[in-house]
């Protein structure tokens, strides 16, 4: 316990207490409880990590309730890394107290690429049983951990590896990347892939899908679970070299911010890891990222859509990666496309991945607040960059019967440049 105090006490250190991040955290609007705020959590770790606090099941649902949506960090005059702090507190209330049934199962299907992909094919096959299918998605038959009203997207028929060739080929590319799906994109929503090669082919640039490739390990992190994210760090850094690229592009903000931050963090300790998890997290970039630093959107290429959207920028594309307004500069670039932005388009949906799950009254209350300002725009269509936020907001404006469809930002460019006009899913080549 003392190793972990160490490894964020110059963070604990920081934090003078001024109660900036008030203003601007999701949950405090919504609790209004000084341990839902950053400096809350900060005094709390330190009190738990040195030893003067017990690790109370009272004390492990106060970790829990964050978002990890790093409003506080981007809004701290100190530099206080929240996140940091949250995570080490959960990895110790992990170790000490153990896991709930639910996380040790989710953590078990995720660390094993075999039993997950056999998992979501059974799901799959049965979700017909246990889900009904409404107009905006499916909704639980019977109270299976959910709530009844709850619209969640049906499982993709065929998966995102069934679909996409390793090699995705082009006459003299300009490069060669690696595309890293993550499993939202995977199972949920394979169009997203699909899509992206499109668009990266028709820029001249190949890309290689490593079917080896497994969760990003993101989510077992966030519970606290350091050492089996590590091995799953370890895999996909050996796994991303050897495919020799010249980048790994992704199309989810907390897989990238794995790759760019979490992975070169969790093996700094490993000789044999560290220097090749360095190297790629110097070449990773989310698609707006490559597509505005890398690669610049070819704008001869876009064709005409008639089209009013606004954007939704995920937390870990804005402030996890810093890529902050470059989706949006790039959808600007449809011709005839209208482009309505929210107040606050960086705002925490309440998504957070597993959070929204386990917490879906207090999630809700933030996603209120987005819905909301999506409403003031009179736009059609949401563009997101998460798959996460795109579950999250889809069951929200169902819920509200509000129109809007989502799409995700590289949907939206390959429906301008294919000239595709259906608001759904892309279909690319299926």
């Amino acid at each position: 316990m003392s190793n972990r105090l160490k490894s964020i006490e110059h963070e604990i250190i920081k934090c003078m207490k001024c109660g900036n991040c008030q203003a601007v955290c999701p949950l405090y609007k919504e609790t209004r409880a000084e341990n839902a705020v950053a400096r809350g959590k900060v005094q709390l770790a330190a009190a738990v990590l040195g030893g003067k606090l017990d690790y109370t099941a009272e004390l492990a649902h106060r970790f829990d309730l964050c978002l990890t949506c790093m409003a506080c960090v981007s809004n701290c005059p100190c530099g206080v890394r929240v996140d940091r702090v949250v995570l080490e507190a959960r990895a110790a209330l992990a170790e000490k107290r153990g896991l709930p049934l639910p996380h040790r199962v989710a953590a078990a299907g995720l660390a094993r690429p075999a039993l997950m992909q056999m998992g979501m094919k059974a799901a799959g096959v049965t979700q017909k049983l246990l889900f009904k299918r409404g107009e905006r998605g499916m909704s639980p038959r019977f109270p299976v951990g959910l709530d009844l009203k709850r619209v969640l997207p049906a499982l993709a028929k065929k998966d995102l590896k069934e679909q996409l060739p390793e090699k995705n080929a082009v006459q003299n590319p300009v490069m060669r990347v690696a595309l890293f799906a993550g499993c939202v994109t995977n199972y949920v929503y394979p169009g997203v892939g699909l899509a992206l090669v499109e668009v990266l082919n028709r820029h001249g640039v190949e890309v290689v899908f490593p079917k080896e490739q497994h969760c990003c390990g993101a989510p077992l992190l966030i519970h606290g679970i350091k050492d089996t994210a590590k091995e799953m760090a370890a895999s996909h850094v050996h796994m991303f070299d050897a495919a020799g690229v010249d980048a790994v592009v992704t199309v989810c903000g907390t897989c990238g911010e794995a790759f760019r931050h979490h992975y070169p963090e969790l093996l700094s300790g490993r000789a044999k890891d560290a220097g090749k998890a360095l190297a790629l997290s110097g070449r990773t970039y989310d698609i707006a990222e490559f597509l505005t630093d890398i690669v610049p959107l070819d704008h001869t290429l876009l064709g005409p859509l008639d089209t009013h959207f606004t954007y939704h920028e995920p937390c870990h594309v804005g402030r996890g990666l810093g890529a902050a307004g470059k989706a949006e500069k790039l959808l600007k670039a449809i011709p005839r496309a209208t482009y309505s932005p929210m107040q606050d388009p960086g705002r925490c949906c309440g998504g957070a991945g597993s959070f929204s799950f386990e917490h879906y009254k207090l999630a809700s209350q933030v996603l209120d607040r987005k819905l909301s300002d999506i409403s003031g725009t009179g736009a059609g269509v949401v563009v997101t960059g998460c798959g996460s936020c795109r579950i999250q907001l889809n069951d929200g404006l169902a819920q509200r019967k509000m129109p809007q469809r989502v799409l995700h930002t590289v949907e939206m460019l390959a429906h301008s440049i294919t000239g595709a006009r259906e608001e759904g899913n892309y279909n690319g080549r299926q």
